[in-house]
């Protein structure tokens, strides 16, 4: 890899590299200074006029997931620096990082993990022939020729692979097609959630950004959707530079690589990473320090907008009237034309997988919690309520379970109208929906748990409960389908805007975008970093269409179509006192009702310290192999492991032993709350191997110190060959957040 990387990208190439990417960041933070001033305005005056949305009905957690692991099991990880397959023992915290340890006793024992990924902006692929098909359409003229063997191969029948058009490729396999489906459930769920990188609560930065990243776009005639605007501001940027810079690259460096096709393909993969890693670094330090000046300027714009709030709405009206009576008529005729014919159908296109996906949620939820009531009726009780609660509580965070509420988006297309609006790619739409159903699931959970814990307090009988239980559930329903209804209509509306503005904004470019220089007069000097004729000029355009798609959401919702409600619907104060219930402390279902909870020596209880019980990690789904003393690849003597991936027939005999192989258990439980056991059998559910409700109980105070699980940071740990203490490691790497690793 290193002589590939010196002879293609020598100093000199670098040097180039380094100062094309320096010209494209100067220009786009050009625009982001420019939406930050407007961000700001707008944030401040939404605070002073804004109405507010509908109140919800359902109640939300304000910390979702602290100290919980998500997932937890074996990978067979491909080494591309030795060319073996390697078994990980891999685990998902909350944060979604996917951290990868050499073996689960050096999880154990808080050695750093050889790898943590996150996973924006990639794709999940299962098959080989989907990830040969993206390498050779992303390298044309490297197609290898019939019968040659591939770049990868696989040494069973259950490859997952993470893809990522700029950055290095993950390589996984598993043993069995259910755990491959429970991976990569999984593994969605940490692309959907890492995609989602911009914080929800930014309200000045946030719009911001994305603003310039559409301003900047479009003054490249870059119209439509992008596939690529996913992660946290540097992953989103060095994707925008890598956008400009990779095919100048490509066509200069491709024709200069040796080998046959798979050779030059994999030195093409590498060369691609180095250079993302490359414009990452610089991405981030550019970025950081213009964020930093601007948040310095920032008590002083926000002194200007407060003094010259009413002038600056009175400048920016004026400016926004010369501007709609320039453009209007021509922006209303290719509504009319080009527009208004196809909002239904898109509408409609929108409206089936998402309200398929609601429902879903609805009967997941509903399903759970009768399953809870039942097993309270005929086996635990009050006793055992804890227990049901503590998995209850984290059902939005279950992949497994909420996998069948995200599929039901799987279908979504816009058939020919995909093409005609420039709409690149439906995922975006996708992630957005399916985070929406991840949401009103926890709140739904959320709200049952808050009304649960306050009937508790009454001291029921087990039969009272179990009448509470189905009488809370109905009235948690009701308002999970009202606030379902609010949700689904605005992201309807927002879906709409996003499809129509940019290919209106391309039709009327031509005749339109030349006129707008003459109203830059119209604006004052003193405010000109909150009013900006281009984005006036947006406003204009979208007020021209938005009133269609109101008025198609309004319909769609008279005709009760997929169970949405009218806006004339309102639901005020039905439960005047349920939000006071949320500002309570969390609940703690294991501590209040779990079977070590409530009994016990209260001195030993009270010897706890409390930050020991904040390092509990919970699990929500544990499927844990067992990896001890059966592993062809860490057992010692270590069998010989076949040199390079040709050797398939070999490496699938290993990994067959592997699951063959009988281990003895550990003295101790895993950290993360899974024990250690057999590997389950194929077919097994999940819940069947849980972990019970607390294990880290068994475990001395002192092996409680230190046990949060990795976050994934800016510098995040990577491949390595030794951890603290052991031999100087020959080859060190460190990880950021884009699953960019740094050779030292």
């Amino acid at each position: 890899m290193g002589d590939v990387l010196s002879t293609h990208l020598d100093d000199a190439r670098r040097q180039h590299i380094a100062e094309k990417t320096g010209k494209i960041l100067t220009e786009f933070l050009r625009f982001y200074e420019d939406q930050y001033g407007v961000a700001l305005f707008n944030s401040m005056r939404h605070e002073i006029e804004a109405t507010g949305l509908p109140q919800a009905q359902l109640l939300w957690r304000k910390v979702p997931l602290e100290e919980r692991i998500i997932f937890s099991g074996n990978l067979f990880q491909y080494q591309e620096d030795n060319k073996k397959w390697r078994n990980r023992f891999s685990l998902v915290p909350h944060n979604y990082g996917l951290v990868l340890y050499e073996n689960k006793v050096a999880y154990e024992r808080q050695i750093p993990p050889r790898a943590v990924i996150n996973s924006a902006g990639y794709k999940i692929l299962t098959s080989l022939d989907q990830y040969l098909e993206l390498v050779g359409n992303s390298l044309p003229g490297t197609t290898p020729k019939s019968g040659s063997a591939p770049i990868l191969k696989c040494p069973t029948q259950f490859p997952l692979i993470l893809w990522h058009p700029s950055a290095r490729h993950y390589y996984f396999c598993m043993m069995t097609e259910a755990e491959q489906d429970k991976w990569q459930a999984v593994l969605q769920d940490c692309v959907r959630h890492c995609n989602n990188g911009i914080p929800e609560d930014s309200k000045v930065e946030g719009p911001a950004f994305t603003d310039a990243i559409r301003m900047y776009r479009q003054s490249k005639e870059l119209y439509g959707t992008w596939e690529m605007l996913c992660g946290n501001e540097v992953q989103i940027l060095s994707n925008l530079v890598m956008e400009e810079l990779g095919p100048e690259l490509k066509a200069e460096l491709v024709p200069r690589l040796k080998g046959k096709s798979q050779e030059r393909q994999r030195q093409w993969i590498q060369i691609s990473d180095a250079v993302y890693r490359m414009v990452y670094e610089q991405a981030k330090a550019r970025f950081e320090a213009v964020l930093s000046k601007l948040q310095l300027a920032r008590p002083a714009m926000e002194a200007v907008i407060r003094t010259d709030m009413d002038q600056i709405i009175t400048s920016k009206e004026h400016l926004a009237s010369k501007i709609r009576a320039s453009i209007l008529p021509k922006a209303e005729v290719c509504v009319r034309n080009h527009v208004q014919p196809y909002i239904p159908s898109i509408l409609e296109a929108l409206m089936v997988p998402t309200s398929q996906g609601f429902t879903e949620v609805r009967d997941v939820f509903f399903k759970e919690v009768t399953d809870m009531n039942l097993n309270v009726i005929n086996e635990g009780g009050i006793d055992k309520l804890g227990e049901y609660m503590e998995k209850l509580s984290q059902l939005a965070y279950h992949p497994l379970k909420m996998h069948s509420c995200y599929e039901k988006m799987e279908p979504l297309r816009l058939d020919g109208l995909q093409q005609r609006f420039d709409v690149s790619s439906m995922s975006v739409f996708k992630q957005r929906a399916q985070i929406h159903m991840r949401e009103q699931m926890d709140n739904a959970v959320y709200t049952f748990e808050t009304l649960l814990h306050q009937e508790l307090g009454k001291g029921p009988t087990k039969e009272e409960l179990c009448k509470s239980i189905q009488r809370i559930l109905e009235r948690v329903l009701k308002k999970y389908d009202y606030d379902s209804s609010t949700v689904r209509k605005r992201f309807f509306r927002e879906a709409l805007l996003q499809i129509t503005i940019p290919f209106l904004l391309k039709k009327l470019a031509p005749t339109c975008k030349s006129e707008l220089s003459r109203f830059q007069e119209l604006i004052f000097e003193d405010f000109a970093r909150f009013i900006l004729v281009e984005n006036t000029y947006e406003e204009v355009v979208l007020q021209t269409v938005m009133k269609d798609i109101l008025q198609a959401v309004k319909e769609a919702a008279v005709q009760r179509k997929h169970n949405l409600y009218r806006d004339s619907v309102v639901m005020h104060n039905s439960d005047p006192n349920l939000h006071l219930l949320a500002e309570g402390a969390p609940i703690d279902w294991g501590e209040e009702y779990g079977d070590s909870g409530g009994g016990g020596d209260p001195g030993i209880q009270q010897a706890a310290p409390l930050s020991e019980k904040r390092r509990r990690a919970k699990q929500v789904v544990s499927v844990v192999q067992d990896e001890e003393a059966g592993l062809p690849f860490e057992a010692a003597p270590e069998p010989p492991s076949p040199s390079s991936p040709d050797g398939v027939t070999e490496l699938r005999g290993l990994l067959a032993g592997d699951l063959r192989a009988e281990s003895p258990l550990l003295a101790g439980p895993l950290l993360n709350g899974a024990p250690v056991q057999e590997s389950p059998q194929p077919g097994l559910a999940p819940e069947a191997t849980s972990p019970p409700a607390s294990p880290l109980r068994q475990l001395p105070s002192e092996k409680l110190v230190g046990l949060e699980p990795p976050k994934p940071s800016d510098q995040e740990t990577g491949e390595q060959v030794s951890g603290p203490g052991g031999c100087p490691p020959i080859h060190t790497t460190t990880e950021d957040s884009a699953g960019v690793q740094t050779e030292f």
